[in-house]
């Protein structure tokens, strides 16, 4: 019989060391392998109040071990059954940009150092996993004490980065670098997608405020509380998820619907009474006449006098850059030129950027959809890839596929204040230029070092963003693209693997 609530029909679990429960999946006598035990106390991370524990907390308690593809752990209990717990590296990259992007800004670490740190598979997950033959009763028992023990190398987040270089390694027993795959692939693409299309967001809107208003067309609530996460990092002001706000701190902000105006029977009223509970609030004036809209805006600060402390008013639809110049015209001939003009609908960075050489007189930007799920640029062709198992380089011979074996360091050099070229090296090799790639987790436990918050990651992301190139700036891809060279030792050593795997 299976313990109570088991609907399995299977036995029960038994605790490490009981008989049952050390036999060998094929039946053979014999210890199962030893899963290492994490050494020493868990570290107190209660100084991170913000952070990834708080995304998860916020919208998805779901189990998370679970989120995985069904053959991370099909592969898992083979490799378990066959005692293979030698180390692995295993690198995550991407192989190519979207057409017109010239760099990516790496995100979605924060994410998974939090999931690595608190992996392990619930009694509800595993009897899950006991519904389904394919798993034996011996495998679920080990698998009950699994526990990220590995080592991650990865570049900060922010870091723009290349074709072909390693966004993270991780050195681990195979099996936990293996099943942690999926969720790794799913956080940084996503994250690296959305932080990407905001830099160029940023880029394209200058000296102006870009803020997110993309969170209702976003994929999902997680996709919506990651993004915004995302665009701070890559220079976006502000958002309106307050969920984000209160799990990252993250500056909210928000001005009014059409619907409250509509509510009103006159345009006057409602922003009177918006503006006598939210002082400094922005009006939204296109609701009906985008120009009547403003002057309602005047005729109200004539009658609040000096009460009247309204920051801004916002344009949604029609031609954004006449409407912004005859707007302006009209609160500064009204004495409001500190009135500041917001625009949004449909924006993205090639709007913007027209608005700009246009001559717009646009302060700020709310950006929605098009930044939200990175219309036209959705996805990133991010590989994880075993590199190196128990000593020996790993690669697979696919046509147009190159693999770089081992563990990886990427090496940026400067010159007169630019970063010029990229060297992707082995880890243990020595280059002129910076190394990207830290130590960020050593023994499934996050490094004792002083905590990046958003803001840093936010500074630190637009000086490095500044450090490329100017041609790199641009909207449209870049000729010649930024050099990303193979130092000459990894290439031999990828050739040598290649011999070596060719000749079976």
């Amino acid at each position: 019989m299976g313990r109570p609530g088991d609907r399995s029909g299977r036995p029960a679990r038994r605790h490490p060391g009981h008989p049952e429960c050390d036999a060998r999946a094929d039946g053979r006598a014999g210890p199962r392998p030893h899963h290492p035990a994490r050494p020493g106390p868990r570290p107190d991370r209660t100084h991170r109040a913000r952070g990834a524990r708080g995304l998860v907390a916020v919208v998805n308690s779901a189990p998370q071990a679970l989120f995985v593809d069904q053959y991370e752990l099909t592969m898992l209990q083979a490799y378990w059954r066959e005692q293979m717990h030698g180390e692995a590296v295993f690198s995550l990259y991407y192989r190519s940009l979207p057409d017109g992007w010239n760099y990516a800004l790496a995100g979605g670490l924060d994410t998974v150092l939090d999931y690595l740190e608190r992996l392990r598979f619930t009694p509800e997950e595993l009897d899950h996993l006991a519904t389904d033959a394919t798993f034996s009763e011996a495998f679920l028992g080990w698998l009950e004490d699994l526990r990220f023990t590995g080592e991650v190398r990865a570049v900060p987040e922010g870091t723009p980065i290349f074709p072909e270089e390693p966004i993270l390694e991780i050195r681990a027993p195979i099996g936990e670098a293996q099943v942690v795959e999926t969720f790794v692939m799913n956080q940084i693409h996503l994250q690296t997608v959305l932080a990407s299309r905001a830099s160029r967001v940023v880029r394209a809107a200058g000296d102006a405020d870009v803020v997110d208003f993309g969170m209702r067309r976003m994929h999902g609530t997680d996709a919506a509380l990651k993004g915004a996460r995302a665009f701070h990092i890559a220079g976006v002001k502000a958002t309106s998820n307050v969920a984000a706000g209160r799990a990252l701190g993250v500056p909210v902000t928000g001005t009014m619907a059409h619907s409250y105006i509509q509510a009103h029977d006159e345009e006057i009223e409602a922003f009177r009474a918006f503006a006598e509970l939210y002082p400094e609030t922005v009006l939204l004036v296109d609701t009906y006449d985008t120009l009547e809209g403003v002057r309602t805006v005047v005729r109200l600060a004539g009658e609040m006098g000096d009460r009247f402390n309204v920051r801004g008013i916002r344009l949604d639809s029609g031609d954004l850059g006449e409407l912004a110049a005859r707007s302006r015209a009209i609160l500064d001939d009204a004495g409001l030129d500190r009135v500041r003009i917001v625009a949004s609908g449909g924006l993205d960075e090639f709007r913007i950027r027209g608005l700009r050489d246009g001559g717009a007189p646009i302060d700020g930007y709310g950006v929605g959809t098009r930044m939200g799920v990175s219309v036209g640029a959705p996805v990133l062709d991010i590989a994880y890839k075993l590199t190196e198992y128990g000593g020996k380089g790993r690669l697979k011979l696919s046509t147009g596929k190159q693999i770089l074996p081992g563990a990886k360091q990427i090496f940026r050099v400067e010159e007169g204040g630019r970063d010029v070229r990229d060297v992707i090296a082995g880890a243990d090799e020595h280059h002129d230029g910076r190394p990207l790639l830290e130590v960020v987790m050593r023994e499934g436990s996050r490094v004792i070092a002083p905590s990046r918050s958003l803001d840093d990651l936010r500074d630190y992301s637009r000086a490095q963003v500044e450090r490329l190139p100017e041609r790199l700036h641009a909207l449209e891809g870049a000729d010649p693209s930024f050099p990303v060279e193979i130092s000459e030792s990894l290439t031999k050593r990828q050739r040598k693997v290649v011999d070596r795997v060719a000749e079976g």
